[in-house]
């Protein structure tokens, strides 16, 4: 029997917003657990191997950054871990065995790499060079590990498996190894991963960006932009691919979702591609479309036959305008650092250098706000795309949903705290910024340094 009560109409419009926060905020700080630690012991590796005292700066300065993002991931997650139980007991009444098997792995993971984290960065001149950057692996490892068993539980979400029905509607034979593999499992995975090495590539290139437009051209700033741009530039290409894949695989198994990224109504043979526009009316307006290019991106055939959303009853369907828009927000900025990554990796291979032009150091400088927004806007487009489905197919969020008195205040509450955690990050971030300010040297050239000279040369 559905777990729903008088009060539980009422409830799902603030559940809906408080879990949106905490996810929305989350998923930044977890993007900067998967992959700064990878992008801090390549600075580390690199910096030992060379003898490169600034790449070793470097490094030592991303992990006191790094520690400050861990620190305020692990306290937005432990939010999200008593949200789960508090706001939606439908869910977890009815199917915790599966679905919370994963996050008791991820507890594991996430235990692993905080006492890892210690290790890393209390052992900087406390270790040699070799065990120092040995101990960063389970680090690395486990962040992986523990996005992988939440990302799992979110696929399946998307595409329930992993047990049956009764005839009363209750959970028999549960496999939970079983559920954390379903179809949508490792494409959500691989694309969130590399989303994660995007955003934090991006984003951490911006700062250096920045930085360089206000005329700072030393070895930092020139080491700190280089090595997350390269990150970011190389992710962005597989990523597309990736979003080809995970389109496939709603296509089969998310039907309704994928009508309402593409706002297609009718069921179509030939489906257009429809790049922004309202929907309305039960038609799109105002939108560019390429012809048959829905039915070639899903089945390879121009011709193919692509479902629309008449064929799911009205209380069935996603929002439309909200994942239409959110999905092509994610694809637009995508594209656009795609392009970005492009005219790097071209200026980089014809001249061994960073574009020097004040406009392309501008496109850095923004590059990681579109990234983050592009992460944004991809987890709305899953999120709100499985709506009306808690459980896709089996479980309304309405049903799922907590019939407690009092949701509001846990809102207004998680907002107070948010607010806090994230100027206090701000605060501790730019102090350590400032640390490693120097004066602006006169302008320099773009070219890489070399490891002899302490400065690069000056036009």
């Amino acid at each position: 029997m559905p777990y729903v009560l008088a009060d539980a109409a009422q409830n799902l419009f603030p559940a809906r917003e408080q879990m949106a926060l905490s996810l929305g905020w989350h998923i930044i700080f977890s993007c900067f657990g998967i992959a700064f630690p990878v992008l801090t012991v390549f600075a580390e590796w690199r910096g030992h191997r060379r003898g490169n005292a600034a790449l070793t700066e470097l490094a030592h300065t991303w992990a006191k950054a790094m520690g400050v993002l861990f620190a305020a991931g692990a306290v937005s997650g432990t939010l999200l871990s008593f949200e789960m139980g508090i706001l939606w007991p439908g869910l977890m009444d009815r199917f915790g065995e599966i679905f919370g098997f994963p996050f008791v792995l991820e507890g594991y993971a996430f235990f692993i790499e905080a006492i890892f984290v210690g290790i890393y960065l209390f052992g900087w001149n406390r270790m040699s060079p070799r065990a120092h950057m040995l101990s960063a692996l389970p680090m690395i490892v486990s962040g992986m590990a523990g996005a992988f068993f939440v990302v799992a539980a979110n696929a399946w979400m998307n595409n329930p498996t992993g047990f049956r029905l009764d005839a009363d509607g209750r959970v028999v034979d549960a496999r939970p190894w079983a559920a954390m593999f379903g179809p949508s499992t490792w494409p959500q995975v691989v694309h969130m991963l590399l989303g994660a090495y995007m955003v934090v590539g991006f984003t951490i290139a911006s700062v250096y960006a920045v930085g360089m437009l206000r005329g700072r051209r030393d070895r930092h700033h020139w080491y700190g932009l280089l090595i997350p741009l390269t990150v970011g530039a190389v992710a962005a290409p597989v990523q597309i691919g990736v979003g080809d894949w995970i389109a496939g695989t709603v296509a089969e198994n998310q039907p309704a979702k994928l009508a309402a990224m593409e706002g297609l109504y009718r069921t179509t043979a030939g489906a257009p591609l429809s790049v922004g526009g309202l929907f309305k009316d039960n038609r799109m307006n105002y939108a560019l479309e390429i012809p048959r290019g829905l039915s070639l991106l899903v089945h390879r055939d121009p011709n193919g036959v692509v479902r629309g959303l008449e064929e799911f009853p009205p209380d069935e369907r996603p929002p439309v305008n909200v994942v239409h828009l959110a999905f092509d927000t994610m694809v637009g900025l995508g594209s656009a650092l795609l392009l970005l990554a492009v005219v790097f990796g071209f200026v980089w291979w014809r001249r061994r250098r960073i574009p020097q032009t004040p406009w392309f150091l501008r496109a850095v400088a923004v590059s990681g706000v579109a990234a983050v927004v592009a992460l944004e806007a991809g987890w709305v487009t899953t999120e709100v795309g499985r709506q009306p489905w808690s459980v896709y197919g089996i479980l309304r969020t309405r049903d799922a949903v907590s019939p407690a008195p009092g949701l509001w205040l846990g809102f207004y509450a998680v907002v107070a705290i948010y607010l806090a955690l994230t100027a206090l990050t701000v605060l501790v971030l730019r102090r350590l910024a400032r640390e490693h300010d120097t004066p602006a040297p006169q302008e320099v050239d773009a070219r890489p340094p070399d490891d002899q000279p302490e400065v690069v040369a000056v036009r």
